[in-house]
């Protein structure tokens, strides 16, 4: 006999799982005809093919079994004693033991989530932030605090206000470097800053890293995490640089923190493939980085360059924007009377598709704001999708009454 009683009961967190509008804009640029700025994909023109062939071949070869066999949950240790290496030869002071290889960093964002964050408890996030860390940290059900930002990152004293504002904030989550969505990069003094009021405050740092060797003219300068080891968790990737679809990446931890880090990643998943991390170990370790990654940020400066110029050609007058030092992304402020998401289906419809701006806010979203991607499109593509947006902003905005008109 049926009741209306429902079979099945969702947990209170199921209801703060959202989908990504990324991911629902990607669907729709599967359509024939689209120029999509919107994915944050990798060039796949970058990807070292034939170098991973070999690697691949190799450990088949050489460590079969081994690599088709379960793993350690805490990764493959060569692996980890080169990011331990790489790290140290940036400033930080990193041993192996300190290392987790994590199914890509978006793992190792739910990972800290689970470990540090309680329901209702204060996450401190950078206004805006990364879209996939609001998803990752929303089902533990956090308070999100959104701090005060500016073009150099959050500012000084809106995090020295936490105690006040936030007591008992368990982190600030912060992305020094080419900052997705906003592409801007902390420079070296609000660095010294940004630390010294997170240990004034007792806020401890989660640094996430994924952009910074994708730098056009010069490095940015040293990370948080080697100002502040023992009070900042790392957060590392090795997407952008060799494949997205291999899912690697790293967290560095303070010791304190290690085991519970390895329990919670045994209990996701057991461990990261281990033949992924043969594969890309035997890649990597002979400095292959050193030659393929400046390939790769010389293609993604071009693709700036044509995006930039044609920002200046094809947006409306109002317009705001910031050519990016590094990275991937152009952050777009529109003109009054514009609301991106609202003018993101006349867009697809013209041919072009981008991430509205709102997305990215944990609270007091700009809804004039929107994400362009550079790196997918070549620099002629990129050139006629910036005229399509154009277009379709300028006959809105020619479509719109005037704010003093009756």
């Amino acid at each position: 006999m049926k009741t209306s009683t429902p079979l099945w009961t969702q947990a209170h967190r199921a209801a703060r799982m959202n989908p990504s509008i990324i991911r629902e804009i990607l669907k729709v640029t599967e359509q024939p005809g689209i120029r999509s700025l919107a994915g944050g994909l990798p060039s796949p023109d970058t990807f070292p093919i034939e170098a991973m062939r070999e690697a691949t071949a190799k450990v088949l070869t050489d460590t079969p079994r081994e690599a088709l066999q379960y793993a350690a949950s805490e990764g493959f240790g060569p692996l980890r004693e080169w990011v331990a290496a790489m790290l140290r030869g940036q400033g930080q002071t990193v041993d192996a033991n300190q290392v987790l290889i994590t199914t890509g960093s978006q793992q190792g964002l739910d990972l800290v989530g689970k470990l540090l964050i309680d329901g209702s408890s204060p996450v401190a996030v950078e206004a805006p932030t990364y879209l996939g860390a609001l998803q990752a940290f929303a089902p533990y059900e956090p308070h999100f605090v959104s701090v005060d930002s500016d073009a150099q990152g959050p500012r000084p004293e809106a995090i020295e206000a936490l105690p006040r504002v936030a007591p008992g904030t368990r982190f600030l989550y912060v992305l020094p470097n080419f900052q997705n969505p906003s592409s801007r990069v902390m420079p070296e003094a609000r660095r010294q800053a940004v630390v010294a009021a997170a240990q004034a405050a007792n806020v401890p740092l989660l640094e996430d890293n994924p952009y910074g060797d994708l730098w056009f003219d010069q490095p940015p300068p040293a990370s948080l995490a080697s100002r502040w080891p023992e009070g900042t968790i790392y957060l590392g990737s090795f997407s952008k640089v060799l494949a997205p679809g291999l899912r690697l990446g790293f967290v560095v931890a303070p010791p304190a923190l290690c085991p519970k880090l390895l329990q919670a990643k045994q209990a996701a998943d057991l461990h990261t493939p281990g033949f992924n991390q043969r594969v890309v170990y035997e890649v990597i370790r002979n400095g292959f980085l050193d030659q393929h990654v400046p390939t790769v940020r010389a293609r993604y400066k071009a693709q700036r360059d044509a995006m930039a110029a044609a920002l200046k050609v094809h947006l409306p007058e109002g317009s705001e924007w910031v050519a990016p030092e590094g990275g991937m992304f152009f952050w777009i402020r529109l003109p009054a009377g514009c609301h991106a998401y609202h003018l993101l289906p006349e867009a697809v419809k013209a041919g072009v598709a981008y991430v509205p701006g709102e997305a990215f806010y944990a609270d007091h979203a700009d809804t004039r704001t929107l994400r362009l991607s550079f790196v997918t499109l070549p620099p002629a593509e990129i050139e006629a999708a910036v005229a399509l947006l154009g277009g379709v902003l300028k006959r809105h905005l020619n479509e719109t009454p005037s704010p003093t008109t009756p």
